[in-house]
């Protein structure tokens, strides 16, 4: 499922004003069709940003499906031959575990919809009416799609892998890891928002991140700050873009359902999730809330206490209101 629009705003780099008590070093630059910022308690300089280059390319080649010779692509395109590497395992499983989880929602097999619809890196389909969207869904079921050996067993060849909306967070943790393997323990990796902390920043403090405001206006201001301790951050949402129906006035994010392949009015706007697990993981939850809504979202944390999430969603009267759980500690 890929998402229009990232919503978690990365102002706190430095913990709002750096007042650097330690060297650490800074690199920027573009990865995924976004950009990415780190910054590194480096004090034996040992971090090469060809490495951190090094460990995008190799995302890219295995996952990207913007790229059409990397193995996702071959895979969709029906090569059955691609022995997959580890990074496609690991995100293969991550995706597995959290789609049964949330029964669905959650669904890297969408994407043949998403491209049908206009929203993806495929070509889109001039007409949409009930009979092609029912043709389509039959490929839709992540449940239909195996790994096995190495190699991913689809039931169907028309199956659409895209693993987009975790694949980003995973790049953080692999640099992130990358520091780890270095004997670093102060860091954070920031990719189009998605966000990975460990340790302090250089004022010897946590890292503070803020989630931005909705404002429906195009200005940007930020609705509330989070301290990351050892954890990873992703926000999924779109309240730039959003329907207002227009007899309740009621605002909607528009997401693909993955159980009938057209697109749901979500009332939740935004999601961000935290929790002390690999940024790919909120990732995939944060995109699953999305297509849940509020109410399914806010039950299905019930049972989920390692989660920490900050809502923006909107009621039946256009209304904009906001929802955290208790173990999340705002500013």
């Amino acid at each position: 499922m890929k998402r229009t629009l990232i919503l978690l705003v990365f102002i706190c780099f430095c913990s709002c004003v750096e007042e650097s008590a330690k060297p650490y070093k800074k690199l920027h630059g573009l990865a995924f069709g976004t950009s990415f910022n780190i910054s590194v308690n480096d004090a034996k300089n040992e971090v090469e940003e060809r490495s951190v280059d090094s460990l995008i390319h190799l995302m890219n080649r295995s996952l990207s499906t913007y790229i059409p010779n990397s193995d996702i692509s071959k895979i969709n395109s029906g090569d059955s031959s691609i022995t997959v590497d580890v990074l496609f395992e690991e995100v293969f499983l991550k995706a597995k575990r959290v789609y049964q989880e949330t029964g669905g929602a959650f669904d890297p097999t969408i994407g043949i919809l998403v491209n049908a619809w206009g929203f993806g890196p495929g070509k889109s389909l001039n007409s949409m009416n009930g009979s092609t969207i029912d043709s389509l869904m039959n490929f839709v079921g992540f449940d239909q799609v195996e790994l096995k050996n190495h190699k991913v067993i689809k039931r169907h060849p028309s199956i659409y892998l895209d693993f987009n909306a975790s694949a980003k967070g995973f790049g953080v943790d692999l640099i992130g890891r990358y520091f780890e393997s270095l004997g670093i323990s102060d860091y954070m990796v920031e990719i189009g928002g998605e966000i990975r902390a460990r340790g302090n920043n250089s004022r010897g403090m946590p890292w503070k991140i803020a989630i931005e405001e909705p404002n429906f206006d195009g200005s940007r201001s930020f609705q509330t700050i989070v301290e990351l301790n050892n954890e990873s951050i992703a926000t999924s949402g779109n309240y730039r873009k959003f329907l207002i129906d227009s007899v309740t006035g009621e605002k909607y994010a528009h997401t693909i359902e993955t159980k009938t392949g057209y697109p749901s009015r979500s009332n939740l706007l935004s999601a961000s999730v935290i929790a002390a697990s690999d940024c790919a993981d909120v990732d995939a939850y944060a995109t699953a809330f999305m297509a849940m809504g509020y109410n399914k979202s806010v039950s299905f944390l019930e049972n989920h206490p390692n989660l920490k999430v900050f809502f923006i969603y909107s009621d039946k009267d256009g209304s904009i209101h906001t929802f955290s759980t208790e173990n999340l500690n705002t500013k």
